[in-house]
């Protein structure tokens, strides 16, 4: 029979309901009996079957998809999703480091919309002029809201050499355009290390798997090389993983925790500590609206540490964690679980690392980086730092 997988899905959400809040055993059968709202959805899904008029159409996984999706969302926060296993496949392919698309890391935003946190930087969509705090609209003519962040980022995604339009609202002055970007193979470097003079500089562009292994490869290349100071520069980073970020907190800042996380009971689920060897080399952090998540956690640290100054504007503000977990079917959930505090028990959630020195930026700037040194005023301002006695 066909309800068997909807009523086996039910089962397993109320199984969670009912280990969670009651004590005596009740059977599946006698909360659908008894609940009203679990009992529609039984009836609701009967009468789909049977009056749509292309039932014949109906895919029991998209259903299924459908009532998993629904019941997080109904948690209304921007961060918590069911995954499908394709979307669970993409979530992989990020964190790796590697895929096709345009090279845009969004999120859904408090007031419904889809929001850039950051273009990658040298992608697609950077050389397109997408810039974080854009709104993304549309996408080959299709509307999208918060609610469809996966769908969005799958839209965007595809063959290298093929192409989509996305409609944004834009940032800086609130008006609509239209850019076409063509695919391309997302090879992200998560480390870019260069030298402006006698000044090392490292960027730090996400933080995937290898991240915290190639950035002390880099501050050791640098350190050996005789730089005076380290730029670290973490402009549009959006985070990414958090154990990449602890080990490049291991590599530059003294013994100290690190940053706690605490649970919906204001419990502490996880303390990162810092060892006592570390490399005090003079250093700035730039960082600025598109800096959010794990590169908050490592900014802040290095705030509440009195380890290097922070250049640039107040970060996104993304102080939460998600848990990823994998179901049997290859589908999963990733579920915010805890928040994190910096070493001197902040929260930075809706607040954000607001940097030492505010620098603006050029409004017609191009880019960021050693690149566009002539315009990037946060960077000259970080070079001037790191010079001074």
């Amino acid at each position: 029979m066909k309800n068997n997988k909807f009523l086996k899905i039910i089962a397993v959400v109320l199984l969670v309901i009912t280990t969670a809040f009651v004590t005596r055993i009740i059977t599946v059968r006698q909360v659908l009996s008894s609940n009203e709202n679990f009992g529609k959805v039984i009836v609701l899904e009967k009468y789909l079957r049977e009056n749509y008029l292309y039932n014949k159409d109906i895919k029991d996984e998209n259903l299924e998809a459908g009532l998993l999706k629904g019941l997080v969302a109904g948690l209304a926060d921007p961060y918590s999703q069911y995954l499908t296993s394709d979307e669970m496949k993409k979530l992989t392919e990020t964190t790796t480091g590697k895929f096709q698309g345009i090279g845009v890391i969004i999120s859904p935003d408090e007031d419904g919309t889809v929001t850039v946190i950051s273009p990658i930087k040298g992608s697609p969509a950077d050389r397109a002029g997408v810039e974080s705090g854009d709104k993304i609209l549309k996408i080959n003519g299709k509307d999208f809201s918060a609610e469809k962040i996966n769908e969005a980022s799958k839209e965007m995604r595809g063959e290298k050499g093929t192409t989509v339009k996305i409609l944004l609202l834009k940032k800086k002055n609130l008006e609509t355009k239209e850019v076409e970007i063509k695919r391309e193979e997302i090879k992200i470097d998560s480390i870019i290390k260069n030298k402006i003079g006698d000044i090392g500089y490292i960027g730090i562009t996400m933080f995937d798997e290898e991240t915290g292994k190639d950035f002390v490869k880099a501050l050791n290349e640098l350190t050996k090389e005789g730089v005076k100071g380290i730029i670290l520069d973490m402009r549009g980073n959006p985070g990414g993983v958090v154990d990449a970020a602890v080990e490049i907190g291991d590599a530059i800042l003294p013994k100290s925790t690190f940053v706690t996380l605490k649970d919906n009971k204001g419990e502490i689920v996880q303390d990162y500590k810092l060892d006592d060897k570390y490399n005090d080399i003079k250093m700035v952090v730039l960082v600025n609206e598109g800096s959010a998540s794990a590169s908050e956690i490592l900014s802040g640290a290095i705030r509440d540490l009195d380890r290097a100054k922070i250049i640039g504007k107040t970060t996104y503000g993304k102080g939460v964690v998600q848990n990823v977990i994998s179901l049997p079917e290859g589908d999963g959930l990733k579920l915010t679980t805890s928040e994190y505090f910096t070493p001197k028990g902040k929260s930075i959630n809706k607040i954000g690392i607001k940097p030492d020195i505010e620098v603006e930026l050029p409004e017609n700037i191009k880019g960021i980086g050693i690149d566009y040194m002539d315009t990037d005023t946060q960077l000259k301002k970080a070079i001037e730092i790191i010079k001074e006695k």
